[in-house]
């Protein structure tokens, strides 16, 4: 009789631990969701005035430290943020994993509504399948671009200088010019978190380094397209305003020009590897030009500052501590079991498991 009151007492207080932790887990991924929407939201204000004229001055004047300056408060709002997610993120996934076979029996009521966002809503088309919570993601994405896109043109033309020697229309293009780029580094604050294999960020939102590809390569392409855009337009107005020797200007307080122009041919170069075609016909030919991207970055530093370059840095950091991460592992020695030729001219590989790893 006490052993079996003994045994109930036990699995009514394994029970409520396991309460206890799926509340935790549940609240900690809404506090996540929150400090992620908290971040989006100040890429969503920074176009407008209100954060221009009276957000920006105060954050700066509260934040600003004696080693870091105006650039650690600029740290403090992009970078913090994410990186703060990445991090508890790991305990999160840790928590996860020891209670997730009852996590999961416990969510799976949950489920049918989730499913049916994830049945494919585009399958024929040039961005391959699409599911219902894809698509939504991506509108609002695009929803942000031209939002921020929008309301700096509203806020740059209604203060709109023009010189003497320009006409309306060529300082609207510079203006247009200037703002195509800010939009293009809001790409870049995304691009690397779905190529970050090792990061917390993915699972946190149940997606895979393989699933997340195609986010990388739209974010890629829009990123590009906004940037050649970004040139291009600067190019018209040095042109129709006498100022082509601007393109060889190399300021050391300023944007540098040059800079950008060896970032946007590296960008281009990249780019031209990265369609179908290309890709699957001519892989090593895509795969090495791909390593460009250091160039891209490296000189779009130069180009904008690097007070600039910390809007996008928490995506960068990551993929740079991921890389690191898989080359330690890639130098991780394996043996080789048999090799098989498939009758489909494939080819089987069999490696010996090592020891230190679980079978999922």
């Amino acid at each position: 009789m006490n052993s079996n009151r003994a045994a109930s007492t036990s699995s009514s207080r394994s029970s409520m631990n396991d309460i206890d932790k799926a509340m935790v887990l549940k609240l900690m991924k809404i506090f996540f969701a929150l400090v992620f929407a908290g971040w989006i939201f100040v890429w969503t204000m920074k176009p407008t005035n209100t954060y221009r004229n009276t957000w920006s001055p105060k954050l700066y004047a509260d934040t600003s430290s004696t080693y870091f300056g105006r650039l650690g408060t600029t740290i403090l709002i992009y970078t913090f943020p994410v990186m703060f997610i990445a991090v508890l993120g790991c305990i999160y996934l840790h928590l996860h994993k020891k209670n997730g076979d009852k996590k999961n029996q416990g969510s799976s009521r949950f489920s049918s509504p989730l499913a049916t966002w994830k049945r494919p809503v585009l399958v024929r088309g040039p961005l391959g399948v699409v599911s219902g919570i894809e698509l939504t993601f991506s509108l609002m994405f695009l929803a942000l671009l031209v939002w921020c896109f929008s309301t700096y043109l509203k806020t740059s033309f209604a203060n709109l200088e023009v010189n003497h020697s320009e006409k309306v229309w060529q300082a609207k293009l510079d203006s247009a010019a200037l703002r195509l780029g800010l939009i293009g580094n809001i790409c870049c604050a995304f691009l690397f978190f779905p190529v970050t294999r090792c990061s917390t960020l993915l699972p946190l939102v149940g997606l895979t380094s393989e699933s997340s590809i195609k986010y990388h390569i739209w974010l890629g392409h829009i990123a590009m397209v906004l940037f050649t855009a970004h040139g291009v337009c600067y190019f018209i107005f040095w042109a129709s305003t006498n100022q082509l020797d601007e393109m060889i200007k190399w300021s050391k307080t300023h944007i540098a020009n040059v800079p950008g122009e060896l970032s946007l041919l590296a960008g281009l170069a990249l780019w031209a590897t990265t369609f179908p075609r290309i890709r699957r016909n001519m892989f090593e030919l895509f795969y090495y030009t791909h390593h460009l991207y250091i160039a891209f970055f490296f000189f779009y530093l130069l180009h904008v500052g690097i007070g600039f370059i910390c809007t996008i840095l928490p995506g960068i950091f990551l993929f740079m501590v991921d890389r690191y991460l898989r080359f330690l592992q890639s130098r991780t020695k394996v043996h080789l079991v048999s090799v098989r030729l498939l009758p489909s001219e494939g080819i089987e590989l069999n490696f010996s498991k090592n020891p230190g790893k679980k079978l999922s």
